[in-house]
């Protein structure tokens, strides 16, 4: 029997082929975004909490009330701005999940979608899958910022949606009010839909403030946004995200949501609602930052060179440059195998694996966790 085809990307994604690799190597993995480091305790307990209170059985498909009254608070508090949990707001089984039913929700055979690269692996299969074709678009480096010339050039009839990352994965680039401002000039007066994929929204750092696309009048109304709690608490194998959409757009969206999933883990959701609740939330931002700086000052002593420290997120991009003249992918590969440190390739995130001799690093990790990586990589050495 032969079985469809639905999509360009061959093959497992490359978090699992360097994450089992790390595995089989004993290598530390700073490949996989994802923490190492416990989560906060009161948390674990709201979950123990919900199991024991009941808190056992399906959900309401848009959610639990709880969880979704709770991020309504959380984002009149840190944005000012006002959702409606009832006709805005939809829980996920995590945020790629939510991104690929934004996707399912809009697309049809023959639609274009603009995508952003480097870009999160998910995006041009889910794209595909559902049809439609993806226009790819390089950001320029170093510092990972769009080309709005190429961007105005891709538009056409066939353009049904373009997908924004801020904070980006991999580079750690954040959007300012500006780049939302040139995003709204080019799509005025068309039916483009914006997908903002946020999930990194608290991890910003020196000062510098996440501007949402919920927060731009112009665009709040022709937008999905995606989040991830697992990116905020550390929690990522809890799978849980939701997104929030025009009245309009979230009926259609949970027109597909409910025969995909229909209900999400219900104790996680009742364990992040009293979590969200409490008035003492930890600074996620300070304490990633701390990290990040720690990172950053202990990979000097190494031959890697850094073009621009990461705005946001929880990764940051190296040039191995000076390293070796092997592909990302082979090096990082190498990497693994024989220094015992596990990273991504930055060509990964591109459609046609392009390679800038770049890797990403995950910083958000014990400190023990990083000595311990940068021991090992300290014994690179540079070309001659």
């Amino acid at each position: 029997m032969l079985l469809p085809h639905k999509h360009t990307a061959e093959g497992t994604t490359i978090f699992t082929v360097m994450s089992g690799l790390a595995q089989q190597h004993n290598a530390i993995n700073l490949s996989q975004g994802f923490p190492d480091f416990a989560i906060d305790e009161r948390l674990s307990q709201s979950l123990h909490e919900a199991a024991l209170k009941g808190f056992n059985q399906y959900a309401p498909m848009p959610g639990l009330p709880q969880l979704r009254q709770a991020i309504v608070a959380d984002f009149k508090k840190r944005y000012g701005l006002h959702i409606d949990a009832d006709t805005e707001l939809t829980i996920t089984p995590g945020a790629t999940y939510a991104i690929y039913t934004a996707f399912t929700t809009i697309l049809e055979p023959g639609d274009e979608v603009i995508v952003l690269e480097p870009a999160y692996d998910s995006y041009i299969p889910n794209i595909e899958t559902n049809g439609a074709k993806a226009i790819t678009i390089s950001l320029q480096a170093p510092g990972f910022t769009v080309d709005w010339e190429r961007v105005e050039q891709a538009i056409n009839l066939r353009t049904k949606a373009i997908i924004v990352n801020t904070p980006h994965n991999p580079t750690g680039a954040i959007w300012s009010k500006e780049d939302w401002d040139m995003l709204a000039s080019l799509v005025k007066d068309t039916n483009i839909i914006i997908l903002s994929d946020e999930v990194y929204e608290q991890l910003v750092y020196d000062g510098r403030q996440h501007y949402s696309v919920l927060q731009h009048e112009e665009l709040r109304h022709r937008s999905f946004v995606l989040y991830s709690f697992g990116k905020v608490f550390h929690n990522t194998g809890w799978k849980i995200g939701y997104c929030i959409a025009p009245p309009a757009f979230t009926t259609a969206f949970r027109r597909i949501h409910q025969f995909l999933c229909f209900s999400v883990n219900t104790p996680a959701q009742y364990a992040l609602a009293q979590y969200l609740s409490l008035p003492d939330l930890p600074a996620v931002a300070d304490m990633m930052q701390q990290k990040r700086d720690y990172f950053l000052e202990l990979l000097s002593q190494t031959p890697f060179t850094i073009h621009r420290p990461a705005a946001g997120s929880y990764f940051q991009t190296a040039s191995y440059a000076h390293i070796s003249h092997m592909p990302d992918t082979e090096f990082a590969q190498w990497l693994t195998r024989e220094h015992g440190v596990a990273t991504i390739p930055i060509s990964a995130f591109y459609r046609h694996k392009k390679d800038d001799k770049l890797v990403r690093f995950c910083f958000a990790k014990k400190e023990e966790t990083i000595v311990q990586a940068i021991e090992r990589l300290a014994k690179l050495n540079v070309m001659v």
